[in-house]
């Protein structure tokens, strides 16, 4: 349905909305959704600082790490008898 306007259609929505709301509402509603795409990219940009600072925390360096590998057995000898 959508896939037929063409850039006359685009042009002519363009208008009605202009008409409906007036310049100064769509001005306001555009920095709203300016305001709520930055607050989106700060937040996803905090929550990633807060996943790689507790991996780091979590990580650590290394010092309080401990070999848990169990020891090798030892080969058994077979009997040829």
């Amino acid at each position: 349905m959508l896939n037929n306007i063409g850039p006359a259609g685009l042009l002519l929505i363009a208008v009605v909305v202009l008409v409906l709301f007036g310049r100064g509402k769509i001005a306001s509603l555009m920095g709203e959704v300016g305001k709520g795409i930055t607050a989106f990219k700060r937040g996803v940009k905090d929550s990633t600082e807060e996943i790689e600072n507790a991996s780091t925390r979590t990580a650590g360096d290394g010092s309080d790490a401990r070999d848990v590998t169990p020891p090798a057995a030892a080969p058994r000898e077979r009997d040829n008898a």
